[in-house]
């Protein structure tokens, strides 16, 4: 339907709402306040939220975008603010999450003449983006945001950037909104093969110790139930990469456990053991192969994946099949046979015994005096829903914390996986809780990385968002300090922090908070943080060197993990 002529910034507006966007995360700046002028007047229609740093914004959306499905939506002004943007970009880029990010840009006169907050943002964000644009006549806005959120959300998901001039916002033009259902330069979607997958049905009916390793794939495709059914008529064993946990229950008969530089011990060693190894959704990142020399060479690859760049990127595969897990899985199971891998299992299961008594019952039921992350992650554990959403930060509360969660629902895993950013957590944590505010959203940060966004505390503060806080605070960098501590002579080189105290800091943003330091009071903690109404700051003095096990070191290969 055709309007009377409008200005470009609501042009912007009606376009996300449109796209059905339900939340905005942005901050306010000069070249996009027409924009946010256009707001006011839409505020019924469309939510924004007030973030306190540009970086916030996007890892609020990126929260938001994968505890949803949808795609995540943030504005930011030209200049500083939109460069505030490019960690999240790149974040958001090499996990695959759907962002789509309007910045204003000085007017079109103006471009390359250095002037107030230019910036080339389309130039800076490209290698981070997978597809950026600048924007700079009226009648080009609402195609751009069409184009925008179906790359954004199609094929592998990403971000996408749209940067507007501000005569462009100022202008008037007419709104005839059409969403993009596709352009001829984009494939998004490729038939999966019914050779590859006949190869492949070959290979696994065949295969004596057949080992699937899945990642988010499975959750971006939505192929949670495909990858289920299969696994229950295979019987094949199968191990989660970081980002793809919670797409399979972990009492499922076929979950063996965790892959990865801190992973679970059976997982990793028995890669290198398998004669026919299943890849579906995963990117054979380099913290899951370790020396790529010595990854797997026993085994034949067949290797599932919707995007054809990361067929052969890293590991060579005896069958690609190229395609959307949903479909391929499916087609998969119908051309597999029932196998029983009951024996194969039983090795997984006798090295996860050992991994029990080495490692894992002196994290949970430590007897030491202090406290363990482990311990803590235990006992939420205890008192969490079913459908909780996990959310870390980076370092070795993150892997602690996904080593022992419970993941028994999809989209509860919300971390920053292949760029590892400090800071992601807590925005991440309000863009998932915002989504849902009757779902319980549990934030667990350490004590480096929540000081990179502290100032988020406000955001929540101001939305109400109920967000559960656990800060396992041992006053160090301790992911970096236990590096030192293992591979250069304990030189404790800038890592031990002098820290605040973060209970008058969440309370003077009316956040209810507090601090544990023994043990006997923190099973009641967790259950009052989690039965609270409201955002709850617990802050959990652990062990100052406690280390993270097992480990397989960089350069070394799966089958060298160690337990101590």
């Amino acid at each position: 339907m055709k309007d009377s002529l409008i200005r470009g910034a609501d042009i912007v507006v009606r376009s996300l709402i449109e796209e059905q966007a339900e939340i905005i995360f942005g901050y306010p700046g000069g070249a996009i306040m027409p924009v946010y002028d256009a707001l006011y007047d839409y505020h019924e229609k469309i939510k924004h939220v007030l973030t306190r740093h540009e970086q916030g914004a996007i890892h609020a959306a990126q929260g938001y975008a994968r505890v949803s499905g949808k795609v995540g939506v943030c504005l930011a002004t030209s200049g500083p603010g939109a460069t505030n943007l490019i960690t999240g970009l790149a974040d958001a880029q090499i996990d695959s999450t759907p962002l789509v990010c309007i910045t204003g840009q000085v007017a079109s006169h103006l471009l390359g003449t250095d002037a107030f907050q230019e910036t080339d943002v389309v130039g800076i964000s490209m290698p981070g983006t997978k597809w950026n644009i600048q924007v700079r006549r009226v009648e080009d806005i609402a195609p751009a945001i069409a184009r925008a959120f179906y790359i954004a959300r199609s094929g592998r998901p990403g971000p996408v950037l749209i940067d507007i001039t501000k005569d462009a916002q100022v202008d008037f033009g007419d709104f005839n909104y059409q969403k993009c259902e596709g352009f001829r330069s984009y494939k998004p979607n490729v038939p999966v093969s019914p050779t590859a997958i006949k190869e492949a049905a070959f290979l696994i009916n065949t295969a004596e110790k057949p080992y699937l390793l899945f990642g988010q794939g499975v959750v971006l495709g939505n192929a949670e139930e495909e990858l289920k059914a299969f696994l229950d008529k295979t019987g094949i064993p199968a191990a989660s990469t970081l980002l793809g946990s919670g797409a399979l229950p972990e009492d499922h008969p076929s979950y063996v456990g965790k892959l990865g530089m801190h992973g679970n011990y059976a997982p990793n060693l028995l890669t290198n053991q398998c004669d026919v190894l299943i890849a579906v959704g995963m990117r054979f990142d380099d913290r899951v192969t370790g020396d790529l020399k010595r990854y797997a060479k026993q085994a034949k690859i067949i290797h599932l994946e919707l995007d054809p760049s990361e067929i052969n990127k890293v590991v060579r595969c005896e069958i690609p099949v190229i395609g959307n897990a949903k479909e391929s899985l499916k087609m998969l199971a119908d051309a597999c046979s029932m196998q029983d891998h009951s024996g194969w299992i039983a090795k997984f299961r006798e090295l996860e015994a050992q991994e029990r008594a080495q490692v894992i019952q002196s994290d949970l039921t430590p007897t030491k005096a202090g406290l363990t992350m482990g311990e803590v992650i235990h006992q939420i554990n205890s008192y969490k829903a079913d459908d909780a959403v996990l959310v870390t930060d980076v370092g070795q509360h993150q892997m602690i914390a996904w080593r022992y969660f419970n993941y028994k629902k999809t989209r509860t895993q919300v971390t920053s996986g292949g760029l590892g950013t400090m800071g992601f957590a807590l925005p991440a944590a309000l863009g998932a809780q915002l989504h849902d505010y009757s779902r319980q959203v549990i934030c667990v940060v350490g004590d480096g990385g929540i000081q990179m966004t502290i100032q988020e505390l406000g955001t929540i503060m101001q939305t109400k968002a109920p967000v559960k806080i656990v800060l396992l605070n041992n006053n160090f960098l301790g992911m970096v300090r236990q590096w030192q501590q293992m591979f250069f002579d304990k030189r404790y080189s800038f890592t031990e922090l002098d820290n605040p105290d973060f209970i008058k800091i969440a309370e003077a943003y009316s956040i209810k908070a507090q601090k544990v330091s023994e043990r006997k009071d923190l099973q009641e903690a967790i259950e009052d943080m989690l039965i609270h109404d409201g955002p709850f700051f617990l802050e959990v003095v652990v062990e100052k060197e406690d280390n993270v096990f097992p480990m397989i070191a960089t350069g070394c290969s799966v089958e060298e993990v160690r337990l101590s």
